[in-house]
């Protein structure tokens, strides 16, 4: 869609607002930084535009963009279908609640006298606060002037028709990247809902996309039996791994093992892949859905409210954080110090640190932060200790990587191998407090990888029991590349393409990290 030329909007904001300043679409939202306003260089602020950076520009002196802005959102948040590429017939639906078994010669009677499924054109809000101005706290603007525009997605749930004979699909489960609480509880529900629409053919691809070229890991097979229990342990069943094969070599694979549908467990990178296999099928025009559930402990997919795993993470944090409260409060100059997952994200240590309540410095990487100076987190130290005996700090992973020397290594999902925050931290401030002549005890607790091995907790099943029946939902309802998710409290399906255009992270300005800082009583470390 052609628009007009774009207006420039020039504000100020801080360097800890820079990471995650709003204007524009979600996952494409960044001001673009011109340059330091000299009159205010003591502040750190910068001169910004506000701009798109990977779309046409919006001109908002046309009386008619807010209908331009909408027609370009629906283009971009219509789901991809099976009948985009190829043609084939629905046919009513055999899920319904009201028979103990899947629905037999469906002749309409039945879906009609339950109104249970969702409609096709129904919709729920991307977002739901009007902020008034550019400068209210967490403030998501599209123009300058930060007006009201609805953005409405594609509402979850099962549909009254589906694209696939039941008893002819073969299903295939396969959980990526790193282990999750909760990946057992979506595997268990997707096996359920499958065979609540009459799917008898499911199977389970081992050790994530490695399961498609290795010959020695053979397809699982699934069914109520097999998964009836698997939700009480951590891990996945079906075993996890990163990196994979080439898109055309798993496609091929997927092929041969002639699967209808493909569930993919998995955060950012698995996203990608299951996009790239979703493209990969279309040019085959292949009767293939993929449909994502998104997995990652960090929090950061866009979007969405929360991904599962995320709460469980939290939650078995306070232990660590607890034990080094309890370490630092006991020793003479105690300083107790945490470092929790998180790597270009701090959702877990900021919410983490919120539930605890006993943390003095919450450090995430969305903020930077000194440690030395009048205005440091040593300084800052240095008057907790002489104030009330001890300190409390909590650190994510990826915080405070410019202190540290940079590796060139890279994981098997493309992702940089980070330095250790936590051991500098550590050293450093040893360092400075013998540097000071005053004692400290710091006991350092990394608890890194018991975060993500643990069983989901109450709060986490649910929300992965809701993922996996609506990612059945989905591609029974014949769409592929999407994914299904929570926004603003309602369960939802998006494009793929849209959520992993960056990671989701932490807004500096937000009313949470306000009220993680209220709760810590730390200062701006400028």
């Amino acid at each position: 869609m052609a628009l007009a030329s774009p207006v420039e909007y020039a504000g100020t904001i801080t360097s800890t607002q820079r990471h995650n300043s709003r204007f524009g679409l979600p996952g494409c939202n960044r001001l673009q930084c011109i340059r330091y306003d000299k009159k205010s260089r003591a502040s750190c602020q910068m001169v910004v535009r506000a701009i798109f950076q990977d779309r046409p520009q919006l001109d908002f002196s046309n009386p008619n963009w807010k209908k331009q802005f909408q027609e370009e959102f629906d283009r971009r948040f219509s789901l991809p279908h099976l009948t985009d590429v190829i043609d084939v017939e629905s046919r009513p639906t055999t899920f319904s609640l009201k028979s103990r078994t899947p629905l037999e010669n469906v002749n309409g009677s039945l879906e009609e006298s339950w109104n249970g499924y969702v409609n096709d054109e129904d919709r729920a809000l991307l977002k739901v606060i009007k902020f008034a101005s550019p400068t209210s706290a967490g403030a998501e603007c599209i123009d300058p002037d930060c007006s009201w525009v609805e953005q409405w997605v594609h509402r979850a749930g099962p549909r009254k028709e589906i694209y696939f004979e039941p008893q002819c699909v073969k299903a295939g489960i396969i959980t990526c990247g790193g282990l999750c609480p909760g990946l057992n509880d979506v595997i268990r529900q997707i096996v359920l809902t499958l065979e609540k629409y009459g799917v008898k053919n499911i199977v389970g691809i081992q050790h994530g996309f490695r399961g498609f070229f290795e010959d020695h890991l053979s397809e699982v097979p699934l069914n109520r039996h097999v998964v009836q229990n698997i939700n009480l342990a951590g891990g996945s069943f079906l075993g996890v791994s990163r990196g994979g094969a080439s898109i055309s070599d798993i496609v091929n694979s997927i092929q041969a093992r002639r699967l209808d549908m493909l569930f993919v467990l998995g955060g950012n990178g698995t996203h990608a892949g299951a996009n790239a296999i979703h493209a990969e099928c279309r040019k085959r025009k292949l009767k293939v859905s993929i449909v994502g559930v998104p997995k990652t402990i960090d929090n950061d997919i866009l979007l969405m409210d929360k991904t599962f795993g995320f709460d469980t993470a939290v939650e078995a944090a306070q232990r660590a954080i607890n034990s080094a409260y309890i370490e630092a409060h006991s020793a003479f100059h105690g300083i107790g110090l945490v470092k929790l997952m998180g790597r270009s994200s701090g959702f877990i240590t900021m919410h983490a640190s919120l539930s605890s309540g006993q943390v003095d410095i919450c450090l995430i990487p969305e903020v930077p932060f000194t440690l030395d100076g009048p205005n440091g987190v040593l300084r800052h130290l240095e008057h907790l200790i002489q104030t009330k005996g001890f300190a409390l700090i909590c650190v994510a992973e990826g915080a405070g990587q410019e202190y540290l020397q940079k590796s060139n290594a890279t994981d098997a999902s493309g992702n940089m191998v980070l330095s250790d925050i936590g051991v500098h931290l550590q050293q450093k401030i040893k360092s400075h407090f013998r540097e000071i002549g005053v004692h400290s005890d710091v006991k350092y607790i990394d608890p890194t990888y018991m975060l993500r091995a643990v069983r989901a907790n109450a709060s986490d099943a649910i929300l992965c029991t809701v993922l996996g029946q609506n990612a059945v939902h989905g591609a029974f309802a014949g769409f592929s590349g999407i994914t299904t998710g929570i926004c603003n409290t309602h369960n939802v399906y998006l494009p793929i393409p849209e959520v992993i255009k960056t990671p989701r992270l932490v807004d500096p300005n937000s009313r949470m990290w306000h009220r993680c800082l209220t709760s810590t009583g730390q200062p701006d470390f400028h």
